[in-house]
Formats: C-alpha cells, structure tokens, sequence
C-alpha cells in the first residue's frame, strides 16, 4: 500500500488522529477531509487545521450545514444535553446519517484526488451505540461506494475491534502517544487534550488511558 495515495476522515479527536498517522506509516500520499456541519464547537475544527498543518498534511474542509438543519442533536444545538442513552435510546450525541454522508463525500473526494483508500476512525467495541459504527455497515458501504462511482475504494478500519485502551496503545507504538494525548479533541465540551473530565466522550477516553497506562506499567 505503500505506493498508493489515501483520505483520511479527520475531526482533529483521539480515533482520527490515531488513524491518521497508521495512515502516514501505510500509504505514500495521505490527504485529510474535515466536515463542517455547524457542531457545537468550531475549535474541532481548528484543532484538526492546527494537526495537519503540523504534521504536513493536505487538508479539506467540506461545508455539511445541512446535515445540523435536519439532524438537530446535542453535538449542534446548545439547548440540546450532552447525555449517554437510556432504556436502550441512542445517546442524545448521535446524529443520523452522519457517518453515511461524511464517507459517501469522502469518497466523491478521493476519487476526484485519485485516491482508492480511505481510512475512518469508526469502531464497533466502544461505539457508544452508534448504528453507523458498526463493522457491517462500513462493509455494506463500501460496496454501495463502488458500485456508485464504478471505482474500487477500500475503506480502512483500523479501530474497529479496538476499545480505548487499545487505541491508546496503538498511538504508542505509533510514535504519537503524547501528541494525541495533549494535541486532540475529543471532550464534548470543546476543550483540548484531557478535556473537561465530564462528558461521556471524556469519561471513555480517560478510563481507556488509564487501563492502558496501568498495563504498560505492568509490563
């Protein structure tokens, strides 16, 4: 894979950024795609320019304004609480049809940059009970994908049977522990690297990096 070229699905959060730089290891040319779909907080956004820039990486922000019109949901609207499902609903964070638009226009992208690659941060073990998350729907979208545009993408998962811990462990032995560590966001709440300790999405990423950091210890 080393000679081919690949987009990476970025938000500028821990699973991105870890994806983008196994990305940087498998793929000669990587480019990055960012959705702007009037989230809560525009610093996500700033977070994965300021990433990219460092890193080198061409980057692509693509206006999804309409995705916030007929999804409201907790991550694009104030008056809307962050909050984990109960009595088997979705958390109030989902936001439908998001994943099936960002990489449905992820690949309109790639195929436009000659890309055959494309590599989302999406996992179905600590998914929060995302629907377009899990393993299957990449596989049926995948499919979709080509038959659409008569083009053979391949969608890379590489997080899909990870929990946080082992995402943690991954950026590791990437090399990039302490850049996604104190360069990512992920809180809810918009706030960078440990984030506000509060939100479901924080909770998650700091048990994951306490697991990992007690087994490293232990090694």
């Amino acid at each position: 894979m080393k000679n081919d070229k690949a987009v990476v699905v970025f938000s500028g959060g821990q699973d991105s950024t870890t994806c983008l730089f196994w990305a940087m290891k498998q793929f000669k040319e990587i480019e990055a795609v960012t959705f702007d779909y009037n989230q809560r907080h525009k610093s996500e956004i700033d977070c994965a320019k300021n990433i990219t820039n460092e890193l080198g990486i061409k980057h692509h922000i693509l206006d999804m304004a309409l995705l916030n019109q007929l999804a409201p949901n907790a991550l694009t609207r104030d008056d809307i609480e962050v909050k984990e499902g109960e009595d088997g609903e979705l958390p109030s964070t989902f936001v439908p049809g998001r994943n099936l638009l960002f990489m449905s226009f992820a690949g309109v992208l790639a195929r436009q940059i000659g890309a055959k690659h494309i590599i989302t941060g999406v996992c179905e073990t600590d998914f929060s009970g995302y629907p377009d998350c899990r393993d299957v729907f990449i596989k049926s979208l995948n499919v979709t994908l080509n038959l659409s545009m008569d083009y053979q993408f391949v969608i890379h998962t590489p997080l899909m049977w990870l929990n946080k811990a082992e995402t943690w462990q991954m950026a590791d032995e990437l090399g990039a522990f302490d850049f996604v560590r104190e360069k990512t966001l992920t809180c809810y709440n918009g706030i960078i690297a440990d984030g506000c300790g509060e939100c479901p999405a924080c909770k998650l990423r700091q048990r994951g990096l306490e697991d990992y950091l007690k087994d490293r210890k232990e090694r």
